[in-house]
């Protein structure tokens, strides 16, 4: 039903689309979140404009420091409110949503310095935000996920967790997922390389572990924070965020790998339309809470 709807609404296709005119489209689609926070506030985080969520008035809350998805092109602040409303609640504890630049105009590695950024700026700003600095998580979608598992790795601040829903870590597309789920739903093989060939520039190492994370190596693995991987059976990047979980884990990091049979890429994002998107919000809010209450 939610895939029909979502084709009745026509637009033109990914791959078929300038950045600009998919960016209009995307945003045209969003639905304002009805989900009350006690506090949501823009900040200035380095340079770097970011939304903070406080579900109390308590001090000294745990923050998950969130990127959005969206391939690196598409997607902000506003397309993953409701997400961020919905983890902030759930968890008890503050989030920073991240508006990391986006390609082509700011081309790799734009995104992943913005993450890095942001994030050292408010371990380096917690009383501003109301925050513990010894209680950050990361966490992020697709893109996002990327983001999350690079900052994990390259921790420039300390990190108790790292929440990866449907992480894309394989910038080569070589994994068998990529060709089982090539006609998507939602995100098709065609679409990750149109916005893989828009985030990376011509002749960029597509190894780089500030660009795919499956491939760096053991030393900026071992003692990464603690994470869960989400991932959908009909999603591309799904053989590559459970590979990357299994990286994790060979590196002696504690992690939880799980798969919603069913589910395609997006799905977390469609809370009120799909009972899996409500029960993947429960267990990642809850996995990360505990983490950042410990």
């Amino acid at each position: 039903m939610v895939l029909d709807a979502m084709a009745a609404m026509g637009g033109k296709a990914i791959e078929d689309s300038t950045p600009v005119e998919y960016r209009l489209q995307y945003a045209a689609a969003r639905a304002p979140s009805t989900e009350q926070v006690h506090e949501i506030r823009d900040v200035d985080a380095g340079g770097v404009p970011c939304r903070l969520y406080r579900p109390s008035a308590q001090k000294r809350l745990g923050l998950l420091v969130y990127y959005h998805g969206g391939g690196w092109v598409i997607g902000d602040i506003e397309s993953h409110d409701a997400v961020c409303r919905s983890l902030a609640n759930r968890m008890g504890h503050a989030v920073l949503s991240v508006d990391y630049r986006l390609a082509p105009e700011h081309p790799w590695t734009a995104a992943a310095e913005d993450a890095l950024c942001s994030l050292r700026w408010a371990y380096e700003n917690a009383d501003e935000l109301g925050i513990n600095p010894d209680r950050i998580a990361v966490g992020g979608d697709s893109a996002g996920g990327n983001l999350a598992a690079i900052v994990a790795q390259q921790r420039p601040v300390p990190i108790v967790f790292q929440m990866l829903i449907y992480p894309a870590t394989d910038m080569t597309q070589s994994l068998s997922s990529h060709t089982e789920n090539a006609a998507g739903p939602v995100l098709t093989a065609q679409a990750m390389k149109w916005f893989i060939d828009h985030y990376m520039k011509p002749g960029s190492d597509l190894r780089d572990p500030l660009a795919s994370p499956l491939f760096s190596p053991d030393s900026l693995i071992k003692g990464a924070p603690p994470a869960v991987i989400i991932t959908a059976q009909f999603d591309p990047l799904r053989d590559e965020g459970e590979a990357y979980g299994a990286r994790l884990i060979e590196n002696g990091v504690t992690a939880s790998i799980v798969r919603y049979n069913g589910m395609f890429h997006a799905f977390f994002s469609m809370l009120g339309l799909l009972d899996d998107a409500e029960s993947a919000h429960a267990m990642a809010a809850s996995m990360t809470a505990k983490a950042l209450s410990a």
